[in-house]
């Protein structure tokens, strides 16, 4: 048989980088639940007329069949390809049972038919979160998604710093508006605008003169907006220097500064927020509060955290369910963070010490002092062979482990930091290794830059 080659957009980590995946996924999963946020997991399948509904995405559905399928049974799924189409169709099938606003956090696998590329596969990890209401939801939930965002980011202290970047369709919408653009003018704007961090503003202003069929000025007020970024809440200062105006305009700004000003505390050298006004996000969807995430020295992944607010999720024709939620692609995050070698773990399995071997006659006591450590929560290993002892520690280099255990015959030994060559007596009812040393430790390898750090 061949040797296997890896099949394009689906990434596979070795045990170091799948510890450095797990370790971000509980991370999140902590953040998210110390903010009330409960866990749930929907199926893999999803109906391809809901699957449709998102626009444009006919060409990147996995459809789900059998081999040799009998009777169409399974006609009509398609694997999901975000968590947001599974999650409005979980929120309208169990309404009856859920309290609302109700906040949940969703971290699982979705498939999309994309071309691979760096940041973008076909199989991927997201990490959701949302809180949805029963026909209103109040705008302080929007403030809220952001700041547990800005939190759990920030707790993953072996990342690169960050910056999310927020606008406010509102605000966007209400702009337009007051240039004297009808419904469709204000949507081919924005398509337009939202391809400014692709496009030069040159080809932007010609296509919004060409394609928008908007007049120069215009334009070039539209462009004056997008390009509006500021780390405070100066910018509405620079929006109505613009001298336009509206309603909408008026309740988007007011929205942006409030959510800008609350994120303000959780600002710091690593962790960001910026009023980022040439973001609309390209589904129309969205109603308000737009995010979008950049990871510092690695802008070419594009937006890594993105979302918003939807005041329509899903509605069953009687009851409509607006939210808001903001997804981290995990994947798109970690991949090219580990590839790079910027990110791996200190050792490659979860043991703490191998327990030696001194002949395979006395394999017994060597199991005896690894169960003992087990059961006081202690990942050990036993050594594979009673090779010589210079073997059995270079075994446990190999694999990161730090400790090697020379059992006696009383079923207590010593215990050897193979790191600086300490040993001392020791006792697998009391012995315990330094807290940083119970777990596998996420390392910083290389900068961006390729700097050691």
């Amino acid at each position: 048989m061949a040797k296997p080659t890896p099949l394009s957009g689906f990434p596979e980590f070795l045990p170091a980088q799948r510890f450095v995946e797990q370790e971000v996924i509980a991370t999140l999963a902590r953040t998210f639940e110390l903010h009330g946020f409960g866990n749930v997991e929907t199926r893999a399948v999803e109906p391809m007329d809901q699957l449709l509904r998102k626009g444009d995405t006919s060409k990147e559905v996995y459809v789900l069949r059998r081999l040799h399928e009998e009777g169409g049974k399974d006609k009509g799924i398609g694997l999901h390809f975000d968590l947001t189409v599974p999650f409005a169709r979980y929120v309208l099938e169990n309404a009856g049972k859920l309290e609302f606003p109700f906040r949940r956090y969703q971290i699982q696998k979705v498939w999309r038919g994309e071309r691979p590329q760096e940041g973008r596969f076909r199989e991927f990890t997201q990490a959701d979160i949302d809180i949805v209401g029963r026909d209103t939801l109040a705008f302080h939930h929007d403030v809220e998604v952001a700041r547990v965002m800005l939190e759990a980011l920030s707790k993953l202290d072996f990342l690169p710093g960050f910056r999310l970047q927020v606008n406010n369709r509102k605000l966007i919408q209400g702009f337009y508006a007051g240039l004297g653009l009808d419904e469709h003018g204000i949507d081919e704007v924005m398509r337009l605008v939202d391809k400014l961090d692709k496009l030069d503003e040159a080809l932007v202003r010609e296509l919004l003169l060409t394609e928008a069929g908007v007049t120069e000025e215009q334009a070039d007020k539209a462009l004056a907006l997008a390009t509006i970024r500021t780390a405070d809440d100066s910018f509405v200062a620079r929006v109505r220097a613009l001298g336009v105006s509206s309603e909408l305009l008026d309740e988007g700004l007011d929205e942006l500064a409030t959510l800008v000003r609350a994120c303000a505390p959780l600002v710091t050298e690593r962790t960001r927020i910026e009023a980022d006004l040439s973001i609309a996000r390209g589904l129309d969807y969205y109603t308000g509060t737009v995010f979008e995430t950049r990871l510092d020295g690695f802008e070419s992944l594009g937006s890594i955290c993105s979302g918003g607010r939807y005041d329509a999720l899903a509605s069953d024709g009687r009851t409509t369910y607006p939210g808001v939620g903001i997804s981290l692609g995990l994947s798109r995050l970690l991949v090219p963070l580990v590839q790079r070698g910027v990110l791996t773990a200190d050792r490659s399995v979860p043991s703490v010490v191998v327990v030696a071997v001194t002949a395979e006659e006395t394999r017994a006591e060597a199991d005896a002092v690894a169960t003992a450590l087990r059961a006081r929560g202690i990942p050990c290993e036993v050594a594979p062979s009673a090779a010589k002892f210079g073997k059995q520690i270079r075994h446990a280099e190999r694999r990161g482990i730090p400790y090697v255990w020379f059992p006696d015959a009383e079923g207590r030994g010593e215990v050897k930091d193979i790191r600086d060559g300490n040993q001392v007596a020791a006792d697998p009812a009391t012995w315990q290794p330094p807290t940083q040393d119970l777990r596998p430790q996420v390392i910083t390898t290389t900068t961006p830059e390729g700097e050691s750090s």
